[in-house]
């Protein structure tokens, strides 16, 4: 029991991620994190920051475009992915019961979430956690087209895996220090991308209200 929650804790830990598991471990933890709707826990923005920041201290021996370029398709093919999962099993979700790796909130979240803003959804949802995971799923769930999602996903997958890496890399160059305070990095970047999610939560929860307000009359 003892070595599945150190599994558990070194799948969330970053700064071992990138470490031990170099590049090959970053890119599958992408994958799985766009993909999988139980990999919803694996860090995310977070991951590709840090990996560009490492990458600038040459404990990540990669040239940053590299490594920017094989996050970003990573995460293009994870979406790929749980778009076809989506399509052919995304129903199945519906009638899921709740356990620790599958919340139904989170579907819906996502789906109300994709519902108002469409295919521009898979752009914003990558750089938001949980959302990120079941967007491309909600888009294979609701047979959206797939040249319309293939443009988003590309689009969103090279935004969201280049910027980070790249906004990492460029500060560790500038100072070179901040490699010391990871774990601040961390925080910020929970906290971010948590007031993100539930800012979006609440605004989505209230157009919903709108929405049927307007239909009621």
């Amino acid at each position: 029991m003892e070595s599945i929650s150190e599994f558990f804790r070194f799948l969330t830990d970053s700064k071992d991620i990138i470490q031990y598991g170099g590049l090959i471990l970053v890119c599958l933890i992408v994958f799985a994190e766009n993909g999988f709707f139980f990999a919803f826990f694996l860090p995310g923005d977070y991951l590709l920051f840090l990996a560009g920041l490492f990458c600038s201290t040459k404990q990540l021996d990669f040239p940053i475009f590299i490594v920017a370029l094989s996050i970003a398709l990573s995460a293009i093919a994870g979406s790929f992915m749980g778009y076809y999962f989506g399509k052919f099993l995304g129903n199945n979700l519906e009638n899921r019961k709740n356990s620790w790796f599958f919340k139904k909130e989170n579907l819906e979240k996502s789906k109300e979430f994709f519902t108002k803003f469409g295919g521009r959804a898979l752009i914003l949802a990558r750089f938001m956690p949980i959302i990120r995971t079941f967007s491309p799923i909600i888009a294979g769930t609701i047979k959206m087209n797939l040249s319309s999602f293939t443009l988003y996903n590309i689009i969103g997958g090279m935004a969201w895996g280049i910027t980070l890496p790249v906004a990492g890399y460029f500060l560790g160059q500038a100072f070179p220090q901040i490699i010391n305070y990871v774990h601040w990095i961390i925080i910020f970047f929970l906290a971010i991308t948590t007031f993100a999610v539930i800012k979006t939560y609440f605004s989505v929860k209230k157009n919903s209200k709108v929405t049927i307000s307007e239909n009621a009359k």
